[in-house]
């Protein structure tokens, strides 16, 4: 069974950065891509990054190209999302999944999911 665990969320001002860990336990093989989404308050639940779960490939939503980036810990099971330059709009909880596919901004390929991490900017 494959498991996600999202963490590093936190309170932060505009400009600001702030790197969001995915730990995952298990493997399959055919589940081999990691997005990041992120659902603020109101609002669907929309992609904004994905890589292979080694970190390979990273592709990123318009909004975000730039200020985030898909990091793979080379030790580890671990993928971040370390996120620069924060905007209001980067507000929301932010989940970690594994897929078999990627297709941002959408969920379809994604069927393994964390708990999510509440990242908050504000002055």
């Amino acid at each position: 069974q494959l498991r996600l665990a999202e963490s590093g969320g936190g309170l932060v001002q505009p400009g600001d950065s702030l790197r969001l860990s995915c730990t995952f336990s298990g493997f399959r093989s055919d589940y081999s891509m990691v997005g990041w989404f992120r659902q603020a308050p109101g609002k669907q639940r929309e992609g904004v990054a994905c890589s292979t779960i080694r970190g390979d490939n990273p592709t990123y939503v318009d909004s975000v190209k730039g200020r985030f980036a898909v990091v793979k810990d080379s030790a580890g099971n671990t993928v971040y999302l370390q996120m620069m330059n924060l905007r209001n709009e980067d507000e929301g909880t932010y989940y970690c999944a594994l897929g078999r596919w990627c297709s941002l901004p959408g969920e379809s390929g994604f069927r393994f999911w964390g708990q999510g991490t509440q990242v908050t900017v504000s002055t």
